[in-house]
């Protein structure tokens, strides 16, 4: 089940659903369902692999980010 990143266009409150199938989710502040979704930044890479530096903090790891350093995780 994907989760989605959305604003509501009415009191333009942010947050995510899960969306399952065609459902259309609802604004969790007023109800409303003219939505419009937003850019994940999980969902956004890089040509670089995501290795940019930005996207992690200090002394996590490179790769993914996990807070225990590099090589912790699978991805390293």
């Amino acid at each position: 089940m994907p989760i989605f990143e959305y604003e509501c266009r009415e009191c333009h409150h942010r947050f995510e659903a899960i969306v399952q199938g065609r459902k259309r989710p609802a604004c969790p502040s007023c109800g409303e369902r003219n939505l419009e979704k937003q850019l994940s930044a999980f969902a956004v890479g890089s040509s670089n692999g995501g290795r940019n530096g930005a996207s992690a903090s200090p002394g996590t790891c490179g790769t993914c980010g996990d807070p225990r350093g590099p090589g912790a995780c699978s991805m390293d």
